[in-house]
């Protein structure tokens, strides 16, 4: 460690090494003709079609924010299958899981941490991104785009391999263009959980000698992969849902509470893994760790997720003591899965403006951000003039296609 520190490179020079890596290829300049001459007739073409929809220009204020262009399908097996036939299934499509394969890109992932750990950082970010490029949409950028308008000297690293690629690139070049500090890096999973409990689960599943599940795997390996890093490396962990309303520097070792028992924000009773801020090597974090890898349970929603680190963190408590925090439900998820969606509604009288007006004040005073709940909320428009038209347009920073 002492000589990757006598190493360690400013990010800045990361993001330009990663630039050059993508483009100092003997075929760019070939590749880049083609796809002009691409687009070019692409151009053509479209020019020639009717312009009744709106499909590529939909303002995210008046259209669904959507996770992409096109209803993503899941990597998951067939419903209804036996664990034999959900384990011929992932042999048979293991190469469309790209945390299973070994790259020049992934062997430079630790470097590329390690280069990347700026002291200039006001405060270290991870996301993971398991899915294809394409699929990072508006609602994805809006949350990357609030890390930098709460932390303009902050450094975001996306942990993905279909980001890490010249289309990345062109996804996250807004932000780079302005001096913010993200990029994308092909993780090495081996290397990533080397000296954990789960480094035999993830080699027993890579060779398809574990049932994956119903659940599709991608989501249970960002389960994993989320630990792994913070163990290894440590800062703030986010998923691509959540929009930062306010600096998290100063958090040290916390995880939040979903639900507590009425009355008592003291008393919870589920936590969620969404946010996790943690030092490397803590001893919670292997603990999440070794009940992932111990307890796996591949049909269960939630089960090596937000279950797992409410089990995990209660027994902790009798065990490890007091060196984490959890902070009540209006930190991190001040709306639950149920109240979420009146918070895309426009007001419609009175009574909605007064409670929008309770809700903005309480996301401003006590909450660190807003969990959107994805998966309940994906497909919902936002109205003109809601909580969350308003949140986004206040805490993005490249605003494209926002309007208020």
């Amino acid at each position: 460690m002492e000589k990757d520190n006598c190493n360690k490179k400013s990010l800045s020079e990361v993001l330009d090494v990663r630039q050059f890596r993508h483009t100092n290829s003997p075929v760019f300049s070939t590749a880049i003709f083609a796809v002009i001459m691409l687009l070019v007739v692409a151009g053509t073409i479209l020019s020639n079609m009717s312009l009744k929809s709106t499909f590529f220009w939909s303002s995210p204020t008046s259209e669904v924010i959507q996770t992409n262009r096109m209803e993503r399908k899941s990597l998951a097996p067939p419903k209804n299958t036996t664990s034999r036939d959900r384990i011929a299934w992932l042999h048979s499509h293991l190469t469309e899981f790209e945390v299973f394969r070994s790259t020049n890109l992934s062997e430079q992932f630790h470097q590329m941490v390690i280069d990347s750990l700026d002291d200039k950082c006001e405060v270290r970010f991870f996301m993971t991104w398991f899915s294809p490029a394409e699929y990072f949409g508006k609602r994805e950028m809006l949350a990357v785009e609030s890390v930098f308008k709460a932390h303009p000297q902050g450094c975001l690293m996306i942990v993905s391999g279909s980001l890490d690629s010249l289309q990345g690139d062109s996804i996250l070049k807004p932000l780079n263009d302005r001096g913010y500090k993200v990029f994308a890096a092909t993780p090495d999973m081996s290397l990533l959980l080397e000296n954990t409990p789960a480094k035999s689960w993830f080699q027993e599943m890579k060779s398809c000698k574990r049932d994956p599940g119903r659940i599709p795997l991608h989501q249970n390996l960002s389960n994993l992969a989320r630990l792994a890093f913070l163990y290894k490396y440590g800062g703030v962990y986010l998923d691509t849902d959540f929009i930062v309303t306010r600096s998290f520097k100063g958090l040290k070792n916390s995880i939040g509470a979903q639900t507590v028992v009425e009355g008592d924000s003291k008393n919870w009773t589920r936590l969620n893994n969404a946010v996790l801020i943690f030092e490397k090597d803590h001893p919670l974090v292997y603990s999440f760790i070794e009940e992932f890898a111990s307890t796996f349970d591949g049909n269960k929603w939630g089960h090596n997720g937000p279950y797992l680190v409410t089990r995990v963190a209660q027994r902790a408590r009798k065990t490890i003591g007091d060196n984490f925090t959890v902070l009540p439900p209006v930190a991190f998820y001040p709306f639950n899965w149920l109240d979420i969606p009146r918070l895309f509604q426009t007001p419609r009288g009175s009574n909605d403006s007064t409670l929008l007006k309770t809700d903005l004040v309480k996301l401003n005073r006590e909450s660190y951000g807003l969990h959107l709940w994805n998966k309940i909320t994906r497909k919902l428009k936002i109205g003109k003039g809601s909580v969350i038209d308003i949140i986004i347009s206040d805490h993005c920073v490249v605003c494209r296609g926002i309007q208020r």
